[in-house]
């Protein structure tokens, strides 16, 4: 027994003596942290000036464009710096070190699109000196906020620069138009894709609709900003005023890592984005040496692949970190996966591309269309669509995308072969060839994450004939599509009370997929299943409204609970899933009509609130299923912003966001403050100037000036 001890002790010793040394060297082979005293001094470089209004929106202030951007970042780190520190070490591939296996996949995605290579090569080439002067400058306010905060920081963040600000954006931008989804069904051809890399499971969607003077009641020029967004995370929008004395004038929604308004306005005009699909990307099967795993057919011939190894630092528990080691490949298309059904290459919009912090940056200080209009022209952002509107009482609606020079005859949407060269496009049509339109006879552009050939009225619509199979330009509806129709478009002179009720409609289409299911299975025999017959009559007899007081919404949501915009993701007939909707609500309700309120919830800090709306309804709220039964609220409408210039051309604009400012401080109380305006469908305004802020100042201060007086 006694040898049996020791022999335990010593493998106990040995097994502790090896984490040691695996920790050891993990620690030694990374590169040593910056001294404290290194990221404070570049402050003294800076001249910001923070002041939060009584809703705790930061307004940041500066002689210069860099002076703001590094104001910004601090008072964006003093509100979500977490976020901002996990949107750092996605782009720079290192969030397995600190989250663990389950974000290995991001940080293998990192490597396999060359992230960090892209930035290398084109940074100082392709981003010009005022560019990366903003991109520094933010980088240097989030080190000087971590330097504050140490306690705050994970081991390796430190120190940030401009080339991993630029680096979110290179990562970030293809997966809006969806090229996680590409990447899924190439693993997995017949797996349910979702959006992993970047948002979970939630949906990205968005409305946005501009209405000229000839439409409106008053002569006004409108605009709505709405994009669908999960409530937290790296894509949850954070709202702030900039103001630069070099012309940087911005109010609007900010993503986490971000120094750019990426949609609201500035002092002459403004724009909304929603998400657009077009197919931007091709997918080539390879053919493999059968002699030589390391070769492809190109041409005839056997050409070699280029070979890495993606190194993923993965946390296993507490310091105890290792490296795993996964194989990357590259063809000539682009990035290579290797899977058991075959071998594939992707090519995509947006490859090889950094310029996307060069594009937001001047959209943000366009003064005029034709500067905005030259901003797009630089196509650096490879898809989202933009709903434009301007102080001389312009709109406009654009496609946009980066649209691959195909060749005409082929089905571009399925698997081209790997094998001929004369497949692999090389650049993208102008953008004089994107689908837009520009000041209609109709008075109103809109988009809801509809096809183009539906953005204004029918008599100024874009004809799909027009433009070549070849762009993958998308052809679906929505029901919010729909009801922009029936509302905004229905109504000749729009007064602003109309148009802020439209944006907050709550209806489901008599043309919705969702009307149509329900046609569907009010017809079935209910047979002796009583429960089922009164469904049945509950959903005939419903106004397809989602208010809290509904008595039979809660049964046709969740009879779609896995709806994401108009598409019907889980292959469960309807009447199945009918069944399962009035299972869970007798369960947790004990009825099948419990009201719509008592259902569906937004939840945060000690607020639990019923909230009207619905999954693709204008009033978009995507809920989580909970233990109890209820669906707590989680994502679609997250910051609103309703933009208006009068006859005269004066900006007016207010806002609302589904919580508050202090996204990620709960002891705050701008936590939650916003959460029981934006349930009563309600607004603040957005103090754009000086003039509007003064009088509603609830602190003034510039960067770490509260945490000296704390010392």
């Amino acid at each position: 027994m006694r040898y049996l001890k020791i022999g335990a002790a010593s493998l106990g010793a040995l097994v502790l003596v090896t984490l040691i040394a695996v920790i050891t060297q993990d620690r030694l082979s990374q590169p040593p942290a910056p001294t404290r005293t290194s990221l404070i001094a570049p402050a003294a470089r800076y001249h910001a000036r923070i002041q939060r209004d009584h809703y705790g929106v930061p307004h940041i202030s500066g002689p210069t464009d860099p002076d703001v951007a590094f104001g910004f970042a601090f008072a964006h780190c003093e509100d979500d710096f977490a976020t901002i520190q996990d949107a750092a070490l996605i782009s720079r591939g290192q969030q397995a070190g600190v989250q663990g296996a389950k974000a290995a996949t991001t940080d293998y995605l990192i490597r396999l699109l060359k992230v960090r290579e892209t930035v290398a090569s084109h940074y100082d080439t392709d981003l010009p000196a005022d560019v990366r002067a903003v991109l520094n400058a933010y980088a240097d306010g989030v080190n000087y906020y971590a330097a504050l905060h140490p306690e705050k920081v994970e081991r390796g963040l430190l120190p940030l620069t401009g080339r991993d600000v630029a680096a979110g954006f290179v990562f970030r931008t293809p997966f809006f138009y969806g090229l996680d989804h590409v990447f899924a069904k190439i693993m997995a051809p017949a797996a349910k894709a979702s959006r992993v890399a970047m948002t979970g499971s939630l949906p990205i969607g968005s409305n946005g609709i501009a209405v000229a003077a000839s439409k409106s009641a008053d002569g006004a020029t409108r605009l709505l900003v709405n994009s669908h967004q999960p409530y937290v995370g790296p894509v949850a929008w954070y709202e702030a005023v900039l103001d630069s004395g070099e012309g940087w004038h911005v109010a609007g929604g900010f993503f986490p890592g971000s120094p750019f308004m990426l949609h609201g306005h500035n002092a002459h005009l403004g724009w909304a984005n929603t998400v657009n699909a077009p197919n931007v990307s091709t997918v080539y099967r390879l053919e493999v040496n059968p002699a030589n795993s390391d070769q492809y057919r190109l041409d005839g011939q056997w050409k070699n692949f280029e070979k890495g190894d993606a190194a993923i630092r993965v946390k296993i528990w507490g310091p105890l970190i290792w490296t795993v080691h996964r194989p990357l490949l590259w063809s000539v298309q682009g990035p290579v996966f290797n899977t058991d059904h075959g071998m594939f290459a992707v090519r995509y919009a947006g490859m090889d591309e950094v310029r996307q912090s060069l594009q937001y940056y001047r959209l943000n200080k366009a003064a005029n269309r034709e500067d905005w209009l030259q901003a797009m022209r630089l196509q650096a952002l490879p898809s989202i669509n933009y709903i434009y509107a301007d102080e001389k009482g312009n709109i406009g609606y654009v496609y946009n995308g980066e649209f691959p020079v195909r060749a005409e005859g082929r089905d571009w949407t399925q698997i081209q072969p790997g094998d001929r060269s004369d497949l692999i496009w090389h650049g993208y049509l102008p953008f004089e060839r994107v689908p837009q339109i520009w000041n209609p006879a109709s008075g109103y552009v809109f988009n809801s994450n509809n096809t183009p050939f539906a953005a204004t009225g029918t008599q100024d619509a874009l004809k799909q004939s027009d433009f070549s199979a070849t762009m993958g330009v998308q052809t679906d509806m929505t029901n919010r599509a729909y009801r922009a129709e029936e509302t905004f478009g229905a109504d000749a002179a729009i007064t602003d009370e109309a148009f802020r009720n439209y944006k907050f409609d709550i209806a489901y289409s008599d043309r919705s997929d969702i009307a149509q299911e329900i046609a569907d299975v009010v017809k079935i025999d209910p047979g002796s299943d009583t429960d089922l017959s009164a469904a049945q009559a509950l959903l005939k007899d419903w106004d397809r409204r989602t208010n809290i007081g509904s008595r039979a919404a809660a049964l046709a949501v969740l009879m779609r609970a896995d709806a994401a915009h108009s598409d019907r993701h889980a292959d469960v007939p309807p009447i199945d899933a009918l069944r399962h909707a009035i299972k869970t609500l007798k369960t947790h309700f004990g009825r099948i009509d419990p009201q719509w309120g008592q259902v569906n919830r937004v939840r945060r800090g000690k607020l639990d609130l019923a909230i009207d709306g619905g999954p693709d309804t204008y009033r978009a709220v995507y809920g989580v299923s909970q233990p109890d039964g209820t669906l707590s609220a989680a994502a679609g409408d997250t910051l609103i912003m309703f933009v208006t210039w009068d006859k005269a051309g004066a900006l007016t604009s207010d806002s609302i966001n589904q919580f508050g400012s202090a996204t990620s401080d709960s002891q705050s109380s701008h936590y939650a403050d916003q959460t029981p305006l934006f349930v009563a469908m309600k607004t603040k305004p957005v103090l754009f100037t000086q003039g509007q802020l003064a009088g509603n100042v609830e602190a003034d201060y510039q960067p770490g000036e509260r945490q000296k007086a704390t010392q």
